[in-house]
């Protein structure tokens, strides 16, 4: 497509306005609010959130992850220890999130430090997952080459053989969360002039700021 084609692809907001007299002095229970206000505007999948991340040379890695859990810590996420984003996180602690809801014109932003995600939290949410989903998470070997989808399907057919109905959760899979040092709340409002409240962690207490669109 053209750089003129791409242009026609617009579209203007008419978000409600936000200021940082209007948000908790929380941006966990800011964002709780927005992700309740979120799911009742039935986004799909509110809880999606592009994951940034960067290996040990910097080089960028995104992708999409859903949050697993939230408190007034940070945002979690799970995965295979082996995958690009468990070997990120493991050797360049660091990363970046953002979340998008199209119907009601809003983003939230975040980066931070990661650690580790408590093991009994971990295992509490992996022992709620659909059964074929601890399955896969035993199966499949997470951003590896395979020679083919039965390739995939066998191993499954092997994982039930071996784990039955009650598979335990694996060494290789655990969660993460991200502990953000900043946190953005973005809403689209007419002709670009869009209104950013911005959450700044100094010395353990949070300063709310306004940002420029």
């Amino acid at each position: 497509m053209t750089p003129e084609e791409l242009g026609a692809l617009r579209a203007d907001y008419a978000g409600t306005p936000l200021d940082v007299t209007d948000v908790d002095p929380d941006p966990f229970i800011q964002f709780q609010a927005w992700f309740t206000e979120a799911r009742a505007a039935e986004v799909r999948e509110p809880e999606a959130m592009a994951l940034a991340t960067a290996d040990t040379t910097g080089m960028p890695s995104v992708r999409f992850v859903l949050l697993r859990a939230l408190d007034d810590r940070g945002f979690g996420f799970v995965t295979n220890l082996g995958s690009r984003k468990g070997t990120d996180v493991s050797t360049n602690p660091r990363a970046a999130l953002a979340f998008h809801w199209p119907e009601v014109m809003r983003q939230v932003r975040a980066h931070g430090v990661v650690r580790p995600m408590e093991a009994d939290v971990v295992d509490r949410y992996f022992a709620s997952r659909p059964l074929e989903a601890r399955w896969s998470a035993w199966a499949s070997p997470q951003g590896q080459v395979i020679p083919d989808r039965e390739w995939l399907e066998r191993r499954v057919l092997e994982v039930q053989r071996e784990h039955g109905d009650t598979p335990e959760r694996p060494d290789h899979w655990s969660g993460f969360v991200v502990l953000p040092d900043e946190v953005e709340f973005w809403q689209g409002r007419p002709g670009r002039l869009h209104d950013r409240v911005r959450y700044r962690r100094v010395d353990n207490a949070w300063v709310i700021e306004r940002l420029a669109p």
